[in-house]
């Protein structure tokens, strides 16, 4: 990974500006001299190649000079999401056993991007090194409440940013981005920091996460490109007014497919087609449309990825084994990456996507597992049965002799709070199927929470 790092960053003279928030902007050769200096205290540590490290702080320069930090050492970094709590980050050293920890801020810190965090480096207690080459480590959460393990190898990052270089429409050298797309996940981490590296592009983050500081960030950096999710876009089309933006071009979706409302919204107001990233945590980007001229197909498969339909769902090709470290053993075989999203794909060799094949959904671009609400809410001890749902919100429905208000306390002390219920409904028994399923569809349980 080291290596990666290295050649991105010779890949533009060290002046070229790289990052940007407010008024500070810095260069390469900027971040570069940061990175070095956090490499030494981290290896002051006791931080070294293969060591294995959880890190959790908020998107920030921070962040990222520490996640390069690590990775400049030949790190394992295991990256998590700062909204976790507490109960979460303890089931992931459980399956992960990192050696170290390193935070920054504090759980359930405000959305957005900031600059500086204190950092607290710790060491674990029975933690392992490094057992494979993985470098970078993510978790995603499972149905018994097991979160399972993806790890990306040195090679398979530099084959996704090499497949975003060959999209057409990508940001290109001197080009400004707009990133409102977590760095701590796929999308922004990938195509906003290491494709900027790779090509000579601008990452800029607003201050604040509203629709006035997002258009006056986007104006003061004339920005050619936005990327972010369905949320941001919804944001920014409720803005009153929407100063002059000459350079935008190009606006990228990613985390979740677009309400096709939002996407003609944006599109009428700022005169830019919205387009669609689709990928997964496993793979990296698996199509994709800048242009935004392809919906409400996802786009034609990156360059370099096969990716197939079997059975109503899409498959992808990863040849170099199974991305999984623990789990995943029903999601890959004999090469194929199980996605389960269901999909067809038309003559044009455009991917359309036709909901999920598993209890997976996404909320404001992050992935949730209703199976893992319903295991936390079946460990309360009032409980003995219970179903998650998602309509638009998330929504449970349990059995037992526990309140409401309990449950969701119960839940906020276990779960990110983009996980929890919005509703939890106590009923007498749960609706089943004729042969003894319970029954999952919102409309049966909604009818069964209602007083006769």
């Amino acid at each position: 990974m080291a290596d990666l790092l290295t050649r991105l960053f010779d890949a533009h003279p060290d002046e070229t500006p790289y990052l940007a928030h407010g008024e500070d902007v810095r260069t390469r050769g900027d971040v570069r001299a940061q990175v070095a200096a956090e490499a030494a205290v981290f290896a002051a540590a006791g931080i070294t190649g293969g060591s294995t490290v959880l890190l959790q702080v908020p998107p920030s320069y921070t962040q990222v000079q520490a996640m390069f930090a690590l990775w400049q050492l030949g790190a394992q970094v295991m990256l998590v999401d700062h909204r976790l709590k507490t109960a979460e980050v303890d089931a992931i050293k459980l399956v992960s056993r990192p050696q170290f920890t390193v935070r920054g801020g504090s759980f359930g810190a405000a959305l957005g991007f900031a600059r500086e965090y204190e950092l607290v480096t710790s060491r674990n207690t029975g933690g392992s090194p490094a057992a494979t080459d993985h470098r970078l480590v993510q978790f995603s959460s499972g149905s018994t409440g097991v979160p399972k393990t993806i790890g990306r190898t040195p090679a398979s990052i530099a084959a996704e940013i090499d497949r975003f270089a060959r999209i057409e429409g990508m940001p290109v050298a001197g080009e400004r981005v707009l990133l409102l797309s977590s760095t701590a996940h796929s999308f922004g981490l990938i195509a906003g920091l290491f494709h900027g590296l790779a090509r000579g592009a601008v990452a800029v983050f607003a201050t604040s996460l509203t629709a006035a500081d997002l258009l006056a960030t986007a104006a003061r950096y004339d920005v050619h490109a936005i990327f972010g999710t369905p949320f941001h876009y919804a944001l920014l089309a409720t803005a009153r007014t929407i100063p002059p933006l000459p350079s935008l071009r190009a606006a990228v979706s990613g985390g979740e497919i677009m309400d096709p409302a939002v996407a003609a919204e944006f599109a009428r107001r700022f005169g830019v087609g919205v387009g669609e990233s689709y990928g997964s945590t496993e793979t990296g980007v698996i199509a994709m449309d800048v242009s935004g001229r392809l919906r409400p197909s996802v786009g034609r498969a990156a360059p370099g990825v096969v990716l197939r339909i079997d059975n109503g769902e899409v498959d992808v090709r990863l040849d170099e084994g199974s991305p999984y470290l623990n789990g995943g053993e029903d999601r890959y075989a004999d090469g194929w990456l199980r996605v389960r999203d269901r999909a067809e794909l038309d003559a044009d060799g455009c991917l359309h996507l036709r909901g999920r094949g598993d209890s997976l959904v996404v909320v404001g671009g992050l992935k949730v597992d209703l199976g893992e609400i319903e295991a936390v809410l079946r460990t309360h001890p009032g409980i003995t049965e219970a179903v998650a749902v998602y309509s638009g919100t998330i929504e449970a429905y349990v059995v037992g002799d526990s309140a409401a208000p309990d449950l969701v306390l119960w839940c906020h002390e276990r779960l990110a709070d983009y996980k929890l219920p919005r509703e939890i409904h106590v009923l007498p028994r749960l609706p089943r199927t004729s042969n003894g399923k319970l029954v999952r569809r919102h409309d049966v349980l909604r009818a069964a929470a209602v007083p006769a």
